[in-house]
């Protein structure tokens, strides 16, 4: 690819990332600021804009620096490596994600929910784990995964629950712990 295509091909990407980043968050936060939200109409619509716009604008970011320094690693070594997409990809990641907030807590969450189920996919398909055609990692695993996920964090909220995400806490607490009152309404 020349340079110019590749300039191209940053700006595009950037400008993916404004478009996506508008796409995912804008409905998420639509709903969850209407569900779960406080405060006036005005304050609710001012919020689900801000997350929006965090989102698409870290996007933006995030897209446009990676793909920038693979263009620069291209041309300086005249070849591309996989080691410049884990090196770009960390660059970016601390320099457009690694401030602590919401946006960026759930995006890094996210990921790292894949990158784990990937991770033993790619282990099974090179053998590192046993996982042939109908064995028992391969029916049961996302079970186990699912029980494991559910166990921790079910002994995390009722045994320490102070150290979960705010919006978890809030939710779990409706969930489990306002139902046990019998003074509460039948009205959800």
């Amino acid at each position: 690819m020349d340079l110019e295509s590749a300039i191209f091909g940053v700006l595009r990407g950037a400008r993916n990332g404004i478009a996506y980043g508008c796409k995912i968050r804008f409905p998420h936060a639509l709903v969850m600021t209407f569900i779960f939200g406080d405060g006036s109409l005005k304050s609710k619509i001012r919020k689900i804009f801000q997350l929006t716009r965090a989102h698409a604008k870290n996007l933006f970011m995030f897209v446009g620096l990676y793909k920038a320094m693979l263009v620069i690693f291209r041309q300086t070594t005249g070849k591309k490596s996989p080691i410049h997409s884990a090196i770009a990809g960390a660059i970016g990641g601390q320099l457009v994600f690694g401030t602590d907030n919401p946006v960026n807590q759930q995006i890094n969450l996210y990921l790292l929910s894949r990158i784990i189920l990937g991770g033993v996919k790619l282990a099974a398909e090179r053998g590192v784990i046993d996982a042939p055609d109908g064995g028992f990692l391969k029916r049961k695993g996302f079970q186990l995964f699912a029980g494991f996920v559910w166990a921790v964090v079910m002994w995390m909220f009722e045994e320490q629950a102070s150290v979960l995400q705010p919006s978890l806490r809030k939710s779990m607490k409706y969930l489990y712990w306002d139902s046990d009152d019998p003074t509460a309404s039948w009205k959800p």
